[in-house]
């Protein structure tokens, strides 16, 4: 009996009546038992990362007719609002699967998926683009790198980590 959200006293007399060891209140053991989800569910939750079952929620979604209380409704909080245009909603699914043998039981990526949804000034759906992990592959990316001036520390700050290093470093 795996976890169902509501349970008839009908179902928890009928728990109490069965005997359980002495440990514990058999309260206990059917507070346990009850709210166990079942084992396909804590499958899904440890390898999901974002909105399960994307493609399938974006299909219910109509371009010039669905709005923004829409979208929330059928498909939740947006992961990240574009930064320049806060009408570019955009939504993440990633699913992770064992690996098999030969990759020693790695965690490897099924399915990455992202949605952006582009609204206009009064939250009428005006566009929708779903791009699946083929479509992400296709994407390049720059290989430039940006210079952080916020990690780089100043003359002092290195020259006593550097005394903190050599004073604690060998002892």
């Amino acid at each position: 009996m795996y976890g169902s959200p509501t349970v008839s006293p009908v179902t928890a007399d009928l728990w109490a009546s069965e005997p359980l060891p002495p440990k514990f209140p058999s309260s206990i053991n059917f507070f346990a038992l009850s709210h166990a989800p079942p084992p396909a569910v804590i499958d899904i939750a440890t390898n999901t990362h974002g909105i399960l079952f994307l493609e399938n929620r974006s299909n219910k979604l109509i371009i010039k007719k669905s709005n923004k209380n829409d979208a929330i409704n059928i498909i939740g909080q947006p992961h990240s609002k574009s930064i320049e245009n806060e009408n570019e909603w955009i939504y993440i699914e990633r699913i992770f699967v064992k690996g098999e043998y030969h990759k020693l039981g790695k965690h490897v990526l099924k399915s990455s998926n992202v949605l952006l949804l582009e609204f206009d000034k009064y939250g009428i759906l005006i566009d929708k683009n779903f791009f699946d992990k083929s479509d992400l592959n296709k994407i390049a990316f720059s290989n430039d790198a940006t210079d952080n001036d916020l990690s780089k520390k100043s003359f002092i700050e290195g020259l006593f980590s550097s005394l903190k290093a050599k004073m604690y470093g060998k002892k």
